[in-house]
């Protein structure tokens, strides 16, 4: 951009989330120190980290209607159909509702604070997961919490990949 006088890259849209954080492993410094912001994409997993998907396959009679990933076989091909990522999102989903929160909360909570996330795109079909979403604001992830969540990482490593 400098050498051809264009605009500066200014901002990245990437998957990020607890199942997905390929961001943490290198791209976020070099992002923190060319100042260029990250907008989390997805930072739900797809609806994996709701819960939603918590008692049964993507596809099964205890699945929601409505979920995109249940609802589209190309979504199920996809990263977030992978079942290491679905078994990932059960363990943190666990660990959120072990600790008082919702696994919208915690999840949310994971990216709101992060500091290398600028902002988060969140995708709502209701005012209830919109007032959900925005409430997870103010969720303070303890220590405690927050070792859980990264004991879980190395264990299972990024696996909506």
């Amino acid at each position: 951009a400098e050498q051809h006088g264009l605009p500066r890259v200014a901002t990245v849209q990437n998957p990020y989330c607890l199942v997905s954080r390929t961001y943490d492993n290198g791209l976020d410094e070099t992002c923190y120190r060319l100042n260029v912001s990250m907008l989390a994409y997805s930072p739900l997993g797809f609806g994996l980290l709701t819960g939603k998907y918590d008692h049964d396959d993507l596809t099964g009679p205890l699945v929601p209607d409505g979920g995109r990933i249940a609802r589209y076989d190309s979504m199920r091909k996809q990263r977030w159909g992978r079942p290491e990522a679905l078994a990932a999102a059960r363990r943190y989903n666990q660990l959120a509702r072990d600790n008082g929160m919702t696994p919208t909360q915690m999840a949310l909570a994971f990216c709101y604070h992060r500091w290398s996330v600028a902002s988060t795109i969140i995708g709502v079909t209701s005012v209830a997961q919109l007032n959900e979403d925005l409430a997870a604001w103010s969720t303070e992830l303890s220590p405690d919490v927050l070792k859980a969540i990264d004991a879980i990482r190395w264990e299972m490593r990024d696996p909506a990949l």
